[in-house]
């Protein structure tokens, strides 16, 4: 997931809200959301390489979702940060308690960003400075830098959300901002360190690329029930959707 919007209390009836890109390269193996036999109650698209995921929940209201974070000369940890979102769906650790436990043993991890929500409380961890934070009600944008950066794409789905809520929008008009292509102005763009060239590839809410892109587009929703619902669209090089 390298594109999240978190939604706390903002959605009438949906007190959290889920609305992210997962950008990854075609060739890595990967399931499409469902739920997991070897975990039962958990839900979600999974890595076949690591066994992890990007993007899951459990049927009793956990959720988590985590987005890598572009730093030059990042080392890889001995962990796959996609076990980060499987632990916590499949534990039975509240939110608070488990990003305070990991910031002791970030170093385990390749550099992230993780959103975590129990039935009460949504966290989200930034392992570059061990910063975590709760997210109080309103709107968040999580991706491959600071939490609530202003890079373009950030405040490009932020704002379309914000217009889409205000309509009325139903799920698949809000599953469809996900596939927005502006492209913002160079200047806008952020620098972190991969080049211009990099930096507008990576630029647009939805990319589109023949070995890297968007892979899955996903709509997560827990209800004032507790009930949680996921909704994915899958696509493969050049953004073509798959079935």
């Amino acid at each position: 997931m390298c594109l999240l919007l978190v939604a706390v209390d903002v959605v009438p009836g949906r007190p959290l809200l889920l609305l992210g890109n997962r950008d990854e390269f075609h060739a890595r193996a990967s399931a499409a959301a469902a739920p997991w036999p070897d975990l039962p109650g958990v839900f979600g698209g999974r890595d076949l390489e690591a066994g992890g995921s990007w993007l899951a929940m459990h049927e009793n209201g956990r959720v988590a979702a985590v987005t890598n974070v572009r730093l030059l000369n990042a080392q890889r940890g001995p962990r796959s940060r996609g076990d980060l979102v499987r632990d916590f769906v499949a534990g039975g650790d509240g939110a608070a308690d488990y990003v305070a436990r990991l910031q002791q043993r970030i170093a385990d991890y390749a550099p992230f960003n993780l959103v975590v929500a129990d039935r009460d409380q949504v966290w989200c961890l930034e392992s570059p400075a061990a910063r975590a934070q709760r997210l109080h009600p309103g709107v968040h944008l999580v991706s491959n830098g600071p939490l609530d950066a202003p890079w373009p794409k950030m405040q490009r789905l932020r704002a379309l959300f914000e217009h889409a809520l205000a309509a009325g929008a139903g799920d698949a008009a809000l599953l469809d901002l996900l596939a927005d292509t502006q492209q913002p102005d160079d200047a806008s763009l952020p620098q972190t360190g991969v080049g211009l060239e990099r930096e507008r590839f990576l630029a647009t809410v939805f990319i589109r690329g023949d070995s890297y892109g968007t892979r899955a587009s996903t709509l997560a929703v827990r209800d004032d029930a507790g009930r949680v619902v996921v909704q994915e669209r899958r696509f493969g090089p050049g953004g073509t959707p798959l079935s």
